[in-house]
């Protein structure tokens, strides 16, 4: 029996957050759920955004699946996420962007992994003001954080039957920051000569990704290049609806679509929940249940290529529910 941490989230988060554990449900992975408060919701129960109780979870099931949150204006948090990040030192932001049939968009080949540092460079959120009329924030790069997330990086393409990394990088201008992370992906890649390495610099990758993205597979990169190019990542496959995410420490996984809250659409039950459930298929991975994985993975691909039962972003009228609903009797044939 797996306990494990859920976070409905906020605006449209219950509903797909419903959905999934629906589906979940049909696979008969023994999960014990343990729902918690995040974001407006918990600042309306409890006055504060992340509860300590909603932490203490966090940390004694090392597993969370979480729904979309908001952090309003003026809380004093940056984001709810990156606080996360921080608490539990969620290194790893991991985003695969997969072309679907029956999904529209320009492509029918790209099979993505962006694997972003998710703790360092600009987002360590060290700034300030330099007099009046200017502002100074400072990026920082170390060792250890340019090697365990290549490394990471490596250990994911092994396992998950990869080909190739390609780091990603702007060395050529940021000779001692990115020119630090560019030299330890080189050195960790020579512990993995049976995958292929290559390094792109990030305005070339962008456009090599838009003119020929079949060519890449997995991509690893500083925490800012990773928050862009993951969403230009998830524009080839079809948007963000359809985008699942994980955010990945050493002993403590949160995995949570990474599309908004969408408060306009809160209970009304009419959401695409995909990048939610795919955000399931990778937690299932993540504990060992690969079978169960794959069957959601292929039973929600079905779906979506039939496109009877999809929601109106993806051509169709049903509910959020009857999506669900729909994948749960793929699953049983």
């Amino acid at each position: 029996m797996y306990t494990i941490t859920l976070i409905p989230g906020d605006g449209i988060g219950p509903d797909i957050t419903a959905a999934t554990k629906t589906v979940l449900a049909a696979t008969g992975v023994p999960i014990r759920w343990e729902e918690k408060l995040a974001g407006e919701t918990a600042l309306k129960e409890y006055g504060t955004l992340l509860p300590e109780d909603t932490l203490a979870s966090i940390r004694k099931n090392r597993v969370a699946l979480k729904g979309p949150l908001t952090t309003p204006v003026g809380t004093g948090f940056r984001s709810v996420n990156v606080a996360l990040r921080k608490e539990f030192d969620l290194y790893v932001n991991l985003r695969p962007a997969r072309t679907y049939a029956g999904v529209k968009t320009r492509y029918d080949r790209v099979d993505l992994v962006v694997v972003r540092e998710n703790t360092e460079d600009l987002y360590a959120g060290i700034e300030h003001m330099v007099g009046e009329d200017a502002a100074e924030s400072i990026k920082i790069i170390t060792r250890r954080g340019a090697e365990r997330i290549v490394r990471f990086a490596f250990e994911y393409a092994v396992r998950e039957g990869r080909k190739k990394v390609t780091a990603v990088h702007k060395a050529n201008i940021m000779k001692c920051t990115d020119g630090l992370f560019l030299a330890v992906a080189r050195q960790v890649a020579g512990d993995y000569p049976q995958i292929e390495f290559e390094d792109r610099i990030v305005d070339n990758m962008c456009m090599q990704l838009v003119q020929k993205p079949e060519l890449y597979d997995v991509l690893v990169m500083p925490n800012l290049y990773g928050d862009i190019i993951s969403d230009l990542c998830a524009g080839l496959v079809g948007g963000l609806g359809m985008a699942p995410g994980a955010n990945i420490g050493t002993d403590i996984a949160i995995f949570e679509p990474v599309h908004g809250s969408a408060p306009k659409y809160a209970g009304q039950n009419r959401v695409n929940p995909a990048a939610m459930i795919f955000s399931a298929v990778m937690m299932l991975k993540h504990l060992g249940e690969k079978e169960a994985a794959d069957r959601v993975e292929r039973a929600l691909a079905e779906v979506i290529r039939e496109g009877r039962v999809v929601t109106y972003d993806l051509g169709g009228t049903a509910s959020t529910s009857a999506m669900a609903g729909a994948v749960v009797d793929k699953m049983r044939g």
